[in-house]
């Protein structure tokens, strides 16, 4: 069997970090993807001290260029890319009142088109090999919408949307793959991003204090799950809760 290639985006923490060190264990090449170099250093040295295989591009997810180039690295460094992992995503939550457009616009920049921008850098390089498997993030949250989840649920919605898109298009006439994987509550750093703190009472109403989160390792090995299905079986789409969330 030959060894896979794969690119994480959101590769500096939480679950991107998790899945990376997870396929590397696997005996799969990783390149990593994100804006902290410092993390991304750390990251690709505990994998290679490990045994494992890593290398690492600073990459704004914002910057078709910066993904495009990011594409272009990995096949110069490892010949080929198999697996296209879109988990770069930002979560600031505020309610609708507060108009934080600042934060939409950041939203749909990283949560739509950074992923449209690492579906498309790696198209072309599947299509001619015939091959490939695209793994998009969305979020429970693209399932559902409770109160200062509008503009965040709409990008993890879009991002549902694109993905089953491209199943219809790209499965059966160029075997590519397409995996959408929705999270609960998952302790990572996007609620850092929230700086609207009136949301967190209406947080506490939906019962969000009470959920046991999940370890971004619990989404490190449902993204190893589908990596390792047979090439004639393709995981669609799988939402991974913790068992007490209610939403």
């Amino acid at each position: 069997m030959n060894t896979k290639v794969a690119i994480i985006t959101g590769a500096s923490s939480g679950m991107g970090a998790a899945t990376a060190k997870l396929l590397a264990q696997h005996d799969m090449k990783i390149m990593l993807a994100a804006r902290r170099e410092d993390r991304l250093q750390q990251l690709q040295d505990e994998i290679r001290s490990a045994g494992g295989e890593a290398s690492y591009k600073v990459t704004d997810v914002t910057s078709r260029t910066d993904v495009e180039a990011l594409a272009d690295e990995t096949i110069t460094t490892y010949g080929q890319i198999d697996i296209m992992i879109n988990n770069a995503g930002i979560m600031p939550l505020s309610f609708f009142r507060n108009l934080k457009v600042d934060e939409w616009e950041r939203m749909i920049d990283v949560n739509i088109k950074g992923v449209l921008y690492g579906m498309a850098a790696v198209y072309k390089h599947m299509e001619e090999r015939n091959e490939g498997h695209i793994i998009n993030f969305s979020s429970i949250a693209g399932h559902i919408i409770f109160p200062s989840s509008s503009i965040y649920s709409a990008t993890k919605h879009a991002v549902r949307v694109l993905t089953e898109g491209m199943r219809t298009e790209l499965g059966a006439k160029q075997n590519i793959r397409t995996t959408l994987i929705s999270p609960g509550a998952v302790e990572t750093e996007l609620y850092d991003t929230i700086t609207d703190n009136s949301i967190y009472p209406a947080l506490e109403k939906l019962g969000s204090q009470e959920w046991n989160q999940l370890d971004p390792n619990d989404i490190a090995n449902t993204i190893l799950f589908a990596i390792q299905q047979p090439t004639n079986v393709t995981i669609n789409e799988l939402i991974v809760r913790p068992t007490s969330q209610s939403l």
